[in-house]
């Protein structure tokens, strides 16, 4: 199990920078997180965002690739529906050759309507073809379909799906779960058994609404405005190009800090090292985790919150999940500094 980041590269307009200033800025930050040992740097794709999402992951996370040298680089996700699978197959094999075998491929199927329109796409059956993508892009790669292929074989594949029926087709497809839930594992294990795999291969990871901070209480009001501004997109996005009325824009007041429970995750969590660990391992308990990814920003969030949530989640996160792993698990008389580092190594290397 390892912690990896998220970028989404957003630049709202109220926080503008130049663009080629933003993507060479996100690229340091990739470095600096190989650099503190983290253990992946993920890139989400989206289309036609005012703000400019990402477009297209897989050309980011070459960059990226070429500029780290440990991490894992993974997409969380890239939606095979906008792409001809020949294409996708080969950008992501080319990714794979220049990380030198670091790539994770998480896919999904989308939900936006303007998107499937840009590139003339089948809103109506996106999940039936999300599947036969998939199989497409994988059968490329097995049978030499293109050339040059990944150096992995085979590439670590994830379903960024969500509900029953994503978490069963997951397991059909034979893939990793990207949704750590407890209640879609069921259906995710079922699934990898109608598929003919064997459900001790389970494995899941997911985006968790995090974000690491030394003082919460001091974050987040200068977090709120970002969050808002991210949210107000998610569900305006949703609804274009269907008849549902748009909700009202959401302002930063109407988020206030939630305390740290013990159920399901809020919007977004800002929370000490020492909270997270708490947190994240009551809810992986008894889960095949292998990624733990973490917001790196949310959108446009200022420079020295991003770099320190780098920083505690990348070094001092890891080895609190270890200690308490090593306790649950008996360990724990393994004491000093030697053997907390050898602890959180363990965790890091997975």
């Amino acid at each position: 199990m390892d912690v990896g980041l998220l970028f989404d590269l957003r630049n709202p307009e109220a926080w503008h920078r130049p663009w080629a200033d933003h993507y060479a800025r996100c690229l340091e930050y990739c470095e600096e997180a190989d650099r503190r040992g983290a253990g992946g740097v993920w890139f989400t794709e989206h289309h036609l965002f005012e703000d400019g999402y990402l477009p297209q992951p897989l050309t980011f996370a070459a960059a990226a690739a070429a500029r780290t040298r440990r991490v894992r680089v993974g997409t969380a996700v890239v939606l095979p529906n906008l792409h001809k699978p020949a294409q996708l197959a080969e950008d992501a094999a080319l990714v794979d050759l220049i990380s030198g075998g670091r790539l994770e491929v998480g896919f999904g199927a989308g939900y936006r309507i303007p998107e499937y329109r840009l590139f003339g796409a089948d809103y109506g059956r996106r999940f039936r073809q999300v599947e036969t993508n998939i199989r497409e892009v994988r059968r490329l790669w097995e049978e030499n379909g293109i050339t040059p292929g990944p150096l992995q074989s085979p590439v670590p594949l994830w379903g960024g799906f969500y509900g029953p029926r994503g978490a069963r087709l997951a397991g059909r497809l034979g893939i990793g779960l990207l949704h750590i839930n407890h209640e879609m594992y069921g259906p995710y294990r079922e699934g990898l058994v109608e598929g003919g795999h064997d459900p001790d291969t389970a494995r899941v990871s997911d985006l968790l609404p995090v974000i690491l901070a030394d003082d919460p209480e001091a974050a987040w009001p200068r977090v709120a405005p970002h969050l808002a501004h991210q949210m107000n997109t998610y569900q305006q996005g949703s609804l274009e190009g269907t008849d549902v009325p748009r909700p009202p824009l959401l302002k930063a007041e109407d988020f206030p800090q939630p305390p740290p429970g013990d159920g399901s995750w809020s919007l977004l969590e800002i929370l000490t090292p020492e909270e997270a660990a708490r947190r994240i391992h009551e809810r992986i308990r008894g889960l095949p985790v292998r990624h733990l990814i973490f917001w790196a920003s949310i959108a446009g969030m200022p420079d020295d919150l991003v770099v320190r949530n780098i920083e505690l989640i990348s070094e001092r996160l890891p080895a609190l999940l270890a200690e308490r792993a090593a306790a649950e698990a008996g360990t724990a008389g393994v004491s000093g500094t030697a053997g907390a580092a050898e602890a959180a190594g363990a965790f890091s290397r997975g």
